[in-house]
């Protein structure tokens, strides 16, 4: 599946993410700096239902958020780790393994961690300054 995201279109884009995800739980989003990873993410919480502060974990590492229907969301940015061990010492593993969605920044850091289901998406800036966004496999 693939999106074209731009300022107007953001959350619009956002929903049809979250209404095409079917059970999928754990998102690895990829993406030179800048490109808007956790701005599309940051909409894709509020699609989900999300009403608190949505922020960057770059430092926390992993924030999490209460969405609709009392679920849960964690949001990795895995920008900061510099190794896998960093990885398992933050418990990611039983994050992943919890059953509610994960949204992961920089998930190349932790690649080799990451379960066979995740589906990857991957943004890149266009010439105009829209981004193009590509999920694989497609969200069902």
């Amino acid at each position: 599946m693939q999106y074209i995201i731009t300022l107007n279109n953001i959350d619009e884009v956002a929903k049809e993410f979250v209404d095409n995800i079917g059970n999928a739980k754990i998102f690895a989003f990829y993406g030179e700096m800048g490109a808007g990873k956790t701005t599309f993410i940051t909409a894709i919480c509020r699609a989900l239902g999300v009403v608190e502060p949505i922020t960057s974990p770059t430092f926390a590492i992993v924030n999490e958020y209460e969405a609709e229907g009392n679920s849960i969301v964690y949001h990795f940015d895995c920008y900061r780790l510099e190794t896998l061990q960093d990885a398992l010492n933050i418990g990611i593993e039983e994050y992943f393994a919890d059953g509610n969605i994960c949204l992961i920044e920089w998930a190349e850091n932790i690649e080799s961690l990451l379960p066979r289901e995740t589906v990857k998406v991957r943004i890149r800036v266009l010439e105009n300054d829209d981004r193009i966004v590509n999920v694989e496999p497609e969200c069902k």
